[in-house]
């Protein structure tokens, strides 16, 4: 990598506490001085799902947070919004000032996050901008099942399929058994370039175990990478989709387990409260340590 990698890029792993669970990413806390290109290379050479870049302080619109421009990137492009990558630069910015109260300008919006301390652990809760869900054509959702080799009647008929956002597009698709969910072997150019045209981030692919528990994976071929392994805005998507269909109730908290598949195993918990339309989620996480010779 350049220069700035070996002495400033962070590594974090999101929603476990655990190095080898969550999903990592990577975090520079200083990328004022970085052009585009420059995050796009650091992003690819660690070939994380996604990497985030602080790129200045920002003012923050929420009395006493502490406000900061943020970009991200995969390792083929710039995201508008990353939820994992977030809680990575959130528990960063906690373990170098202290935990409290941070707000991040997005691509996509602001985004406020808070990090508290639970004993030995931190958690980092973020709130998603505002959501909305549309409705998925029968022709891109027959492609879509076509890519990922999945029969039509694999699916769940109680989660019918939608685009969900919060701060990124995702095709929510559930599956009708804990085996369909499991048994994952796509086709990554076909689901990649569906995904282009319909400008989506991931497919939010779902298996609910009971009305407040899920199993999620999130096929991931746009940003070049097979699957992400805890995704924090497709998190906030789902939260906003199963409340728009009344799917769970107006104030809720859900569990979301995902990456078990790829033995990397996270937990996300989403919250939703009647009144406001955003969505929270909150994880803890850890740092990893740097590969000899970074």
């Amino acid at each position: 990598m350049n220069e700035i990698s070996h002495s400033a890029i962070l590594r974090y792993t999101a929603f476990s506490a655990d190095p080898d669970g969550g999903n990592p990413a990577g975090v520079v806390l200083d990328a004022s001085g970085m052009d585009e290109s420059e995050m796009l290379a650091v992003a690819a050479e660690l070939g994380y799902s996604e990497s985030a870049f602080l790129t200045g302080r920002a003012e923050a619109e929420a009395p006493g947070a502490r406000g900061y421009a943020i970009r991200y990137f995969s390792p083929k492009a710039e995201v508008p919004f990353c939820g994992h990558a977030t809680v990575a630069a959130a528990l960063a910015l906690a373990e170098r000032d202290g935990p409290g109260d941070l707000e991040f300008a997005t691509v996509a919006g602001r985004v406020p996050v808070t990090v508290a301390r639970e004993g030995a652990e931190l958690r980092a809760t973020l709130t998603s901008v505002e959501p909305h869900i549309t409705d998925v054509s029968p022709e891109d959702l027959a492609e879509a099942l076509a890519g990922l080799d999945w029969p039509a009647a694999d699916l769940d008929p109680a989660l019918p399929p939608r685009i969900a956002y919060a701060g990124a597009r995702h095709l929510v698709l559930a599956a009708a058994t804990r085996e369909r969910l499991a048994d994952l072997d796509y086709d990554f150019a076909r689901v990649e370039s569906l995904m282009h045209r319909l400008e989506l981030t991931t497919l939010q692919l779902v298996w609910r175990a009971s009305d407040t528990v899920f199993h999620v994976r999130d096929p991931f071929p746009v940003g070049g990478v097979v699957e992400d392994p805890a995704t924090g805005a497709a998190a906030a998507a789902l939260g906003a989709y199963l409340r728009a269909l009344s799917l769970v109730p107006d104030t809720a908290a859900l569990t979301l387990h995902q990456g078990e598949d790829m033995g990397r195993p996270g937990t996300l918990t989403v919250t939703l409260r009647a009144g406001d339309t955003r969505v929270r989620v909150s994880g803890t996480g850890t740092r990893i340590p740097a590969p000899a010779g970074a």
